[in-house]
């Protein structure tokens, strides 16, 4: 095992390139920032790679299952209740550590080629390094208060990368959009983690664990509305969680993020800011699995997630929207696993969404990569002004031919092995999630392989040369292509159920037929409709009618979003709050301080500076006292 000072070093050495690149880069290094930041989160993955290895092979005197690196007290409160600063590794969170350190290297390397000339480039490299510190801090956290400012500091520095660039308006919007969205959802978190600590005395999640172990956990008995304190708690949790992952109904940030550079996109839609919630739920699921009622709500939000986000994705033109939108669905499916978990049951449902996670990482940022250097050579982010680039960008061709593959699920790619986990627990769990599951990874390889052929077949639209593409932008996509291909033979389930008696579940070839051959029938469809230029997507639009109308607008989601403020919160509670503030608070001060002002020009005349006048009230004074004690008092 690696001692402690390597394990601070992982998440310190991107802050480090933050803190440096954001102090001197624009004005010291200037065009060396990029490759000073690469190389701090090059060490850190490396060091993470190493901690992988000594955790799971290298045991040694750490023969547990979790194992403390660093804890710290920090605040101290009543009846014991604290909050450390700690550093845990576990299964998880060492898988966690390798998959956003890795990610975080090729975009910082795919960067350097990518944003060169950027005006800003220093502090976009400043940028990336505290998203990744952030990040890094989060999964090695011990305890939920420490969980919950990393938490923020992800919030912060996606909001610094969504917004950029800042002289765009529609930039500046989305940046604000995803801030405030998230915002609500962290305040249902912090309410949940003030519960969990209250009732059970600890906020350490190692200490929290010990709950499952318990007949009746404390604060079970207690009910508001029919459920259990803790339920409630955990149910507010999850909350945060939605928020971060873009989980229905929480999840109109996500496509307007993709006002962000490129690799930015890639960053916080492969393996790390939206699978925050996953992590999140997955490393609390212990406690989760105590009560059936919130994991249905995991359950069905998932579930809800994954299909209508496919659904939507089937009739966006914006490669990039697209993607985000196979994103939400991809996370639908991670979460709808969790809410697959039943006590003392199949592990399969809580491994095949960590496995789903992993695997995700590489093919979704390969995909987001590669549509930046779609974009980059075509100058615009619609499919209609792309085609037949499969001549003139064979490599970035095979790259993302791979990528949809994997996100297919076509064996032996390595989305097929971790999306079959998925849909196996769903099938043991609930028959009906399974179908929804079922049909959505049709819809998944319809809306990848529409994208596919409308940028890479059909007729081109532009005239385009071939121009070769930098080193530094070729090798992460090669590195991620090889991870898209062949992650999942990487045996991340028996990883994570280490030290557990337990095996998980695997699907058998029968199983495994349907939804490999709905996979092909959407990519038959796919081919079928976009593969060459026809007037078969218009019929089949005209077809669908209200169906693809709704779809194309998003279900008007964002429209109801903005009803609901603008109309009803706005006019039903902003202005009369807007009166109240204005007449009666403002108001009332404004009496006040009219009132002293009134009084103070009466008596101001009481403290003139003149002697006589001082003199004079003496005297009056005086008589008035001496005809107060002569004549009345006596």
């Amino acid at each position: 095992m690696p001692n402690a000072a390597c394990i601070l070093l992982i998440p310190l050495l991107p802050l480090i390139g933050f803190a440096v690149l954001g102090l001197f880069g624009r004005k010291v290094f200037r065009s060396f920032s990029g490759v000073i930041g690469t190389a701090l989160v090059f060490v850190s993955a490396v060091l993470a790679l190493w901690a992988a290895y000594g955790f799971f092979f290298g045991r040694g005197d750490h023969p547990s299952f979790s194992v403390t690196v660093l804890d710290a007290p920090w605040l101290v409160f009543y009846k014991g209740l604290s909050i450390d600063m700690s550093i845990v590794l576990e299964p998880l969170t060492v898988i966690m550590i390798v998959v956003v350190s890795l990610i975080s290297l090729m975009v910082h390397l795919f960067s350097l080629g990518y944003m060169k000339g950027e005006p800003r480039f220093a502090t976009y490299y400043a940028f990336l390094g505290l998203f990744t510190f952030s990040m890094l801090g989060l999964v090695l956290a011990g305890n939920l208060f420490e969980t919950y400012v990393f938490w923020e500091l992800v919030g912060c520095s996606s909001y610094l990368l969504i917004g950029f660039y800042y002289d765009r308006p529609s930039a500046v919007a989305a940046s604000k959009k995803a801030f405030i969205v998230t915002r609500f959802a962290d305040l249902g978190f912090l309410i949940g983690i003030l519960i969990l600590s209250f009732h059970s005395g600890t906020l350490n999640i190692d200490d929290l664990s010990l709950l499952s172990n318990q007949p009746q956990p404390a604060g079970a008995s207690t009910l508001f509305l029919g459920f259990s304190v803790l339920s409630w708690g955990l149910a507010l949790v999850f909350t945060g969680g939605a928020g971060k992952s873009a989980l229905f109904p929480l999840h109109i940030w996500l496509p307007d993020a993709m006002e962000g550079p490129t690799p930015v996109s890639a960053l916080i839609h492969a393996a790390t800011m939206v699978v925050a919630g996953v992590y999140l739920v997955a490393r609390l699921i212990f406690l989760y699995a105590l009560y059936p009622g919130v994991l249905e709500i995991i359950l069905y939000v998932g579930a809800i997630s994954a299909l209508l986000a496919a659904i939507v994705a089937c009739t966006q033109t914006d490669i990039k929207r697209v993607l985000a939108y196979s994103t939400m669905s991809q996370i639908g499916y991670m979460m709808f696993s969790l809410g697959a978990v039943r006590p003392g049951g199949d592990p399969t449902a809580y491994t095949g969404s960590i496995f789903h996670l992993f695997t995700h990482a590489f093919f979704k940022a390969l995909l987001f990569l590669c549509a930046g250097v779609i974009i980059h050579r075509v100058h615009s982010n619609e499919m209609k002004d792309m085609g037949g680039l499969r001549k003139t960008m064979p490599f970035t061709h095979f790259c993302f031919l791979v990528a949809c593959l994997a996100i297919a699920g076509i064996p032996p790619f390595s989305g097929f092995f971790s999306k079959e986990e998925i849909l196996l627990a769903a099938f043991r769990a609930d028959k009906f999630i399974y179908s929804i599951g079922l049909f959505t990874s049709g819809l998944t390889a319809f809306y990848m392989f529409r994208l596919y052929f409308s940028v890479f077949w059909k007729k081109p639209q532009r005239a385009d040369h071939a121009h070769p593409m930098p080193l530094v932008q070729s090798i992460p996509l090669a590195l991620l292509t090889i991870g898209a291909a062949f992650a999942g033979f990487v045996p991340i389930p028996r990883f994570l159920l280490l030290f557990s008696e337990t095996e998980p579940a695997h699907a058998s070839p029968v199983f495994s037929i349907p939804p490999v051959t709905i996979a092909l029938l959407g990519i038959g469809i796919a081919a079928w409709l976009y593969k060459e230029e026809s007037d078969r997507p218009g019929r089949a639009a005209a077809a669908l009618r209200g169906l693809y109308s709704l779809a194309r607008n998003k279900f008007y989601i964002d429209e109801i979003y903005l009803f609901v403020t603008k109309k009803i919160i706005f006019h039903l509670i902003g202005r009369p709050a807007a009166w109240i503030d204005r007449h009666i608070v403002d108001g009332l001060m404004n009496a006040l301080a009219t009132t002293t002002a009134r009084i103070s020009a009466c008596i101001k005349g009481l403290q003139s500076g003149k002697v006589q006048d001082y003199a004079w009230f003496f005297f009056i004074g005086i008589a008035g006292l001496a005809i107060f004690f002569i004549y009345i008092y006596t």
